[in-house]
């Protein structure tokens, strides 16, 4: 594997330049909607700026929404789908299940859009979008994004079930997982820095708070301060569904502290804390833990290369109308 510099560049926006693909990728293009929706990108960023106001989570939700979308048989707006008598959706997958959030901030985006230029931008484009401008808004990097992504016509649980790495996957299977997208151990390195925000359920990591792979035992592993706390948050009969930060040192801000963390064995998730167990990524984590600019560069070429995964363009899939919806008249 090609190794990146350990330099940072001097500001983001050139970081970012210099690794983009060409200005175009199939029929995929950054000025796709100049022309038929100019008011795409202020729209997006009032409704993604409206939703962190009333709820700071939404960021790391709408960043995880992109990512199982894209995961789960490429990006194409499957997971925002709700059941038919056709298929079950993605929604109600184990690793989705009163888990995902940010479906409403979508909604009221695309029903903004239908206003403005009804049937043009696809549910999945605001998705990628969405998720960029979270990021910025969270103190983090900005990156173009190529347009002009069509939205699927179907969702599938079982995929969702199959495909979607889990905390509780040892790094080679995740890292497996990651192949088959045509990502690589790098991009599940950049990509897990996205922890960096956001929440994580006790049932996520109770297992190394009291019992760690039936040692009846915690996980030798964990911070002992950092294991104190967690055990008062999530007492070993207490509710599994309370939350804790995955970052306990900048909740709501981008940044690189995530690594800092991994660093100092105070990764939340066991898919986390295990990057420092391969020499490979631990190396990648160090350099990341130093470098913030590094680590935002890599991040925008990892986030460019997931969404394009599996990708609909020019006929096929659609525009849905509704997000949640296929549109049956196609």
């Amino acid at each position: 594997m090609a190794s990146r510099s350990l330099f940072p560049c001097l500001t983001v926006f050139f970081c970012v330049i210099s690794i983009m693909a060409p200005l175009t990728s199939g029929q995929l293009d950054y000025s796709y909607y100049d022309r038929v929706c100019p008011v795409l990108p202020r729209i997006i960023r009032w409704n993604v700026w409206s939703a962190l106001r009333n709820d700071s989570r939404i960021a790391a939700s709408l960043l995880r929404l992109h990512f199982h979308d894209c995961f789960v048989n490429g990006c194409d707006g499957s997971v925002l789908l709700d059941d038919t008598n056709d298929f079950k959706g993605e929604k109600n997958a184990a690793p989705n299940r009163n888990s995902i959030r940010g479906f409403e901030t979508i909604d009221n985006i695309k029903a903004d859009l239908e206003r403005a230029c009804p049937l043009t931008v696809s549910c999945v484009d605001i998705l990628t979008l969405a998720a960029r401008e979270v990021v910025v808004m969270s103190g983090g990097p900005f990156w173009p994004v190529l347009l002009g992504r069509r939205d699927g016509l179907t969702a599938s649980e079982k995929a969702a079930n199959d495909q979607l790495p889990s905390p509780f996957e040892p790094l080679d299977k995740i890292a497996a997982k990651f192949t088959d997208k045509g990502l690589d151990l790098r991009d599940v390195v950049v990509l897990s820095g996205a922890h960096t925000i956001g929440f994580a359920q006790c049932f996520t990591f109770k297992r190394r708070l009291f019992n760690y792979q039936d040692s009846g035992k915690p996980d030798p592993i964990l911070d002992s301060s950092m294991l104190s706390n967690l055990q008062s948050t999530c007492p070993e009969e207490g509710s599994n569904t309370k939350i804790t930060p995955l970052d306990i040192q900048s909740v709501t801000r981008f940044d690189n502290a995530y690594y800092r963390n991994l660093m100092n064995n105070s990764g939340l998730l066991e898919s986390d804390q295990a990057l420092m167990s391969n020499s490979e990524t631990a190396d990648m984590v160090k350099s990341y833990s130093l470098y913030p600019y590094l680590f935002y560069q890599d991040f925008t070429a990892s986030m460019v290369k997931l969404g394009n995964v599996g990708v609909l363009t020019g006929e096929t899939g659609q525009i849905r109308k509704v997000c949640g919806s296929v549109n049956y008249y196609y």
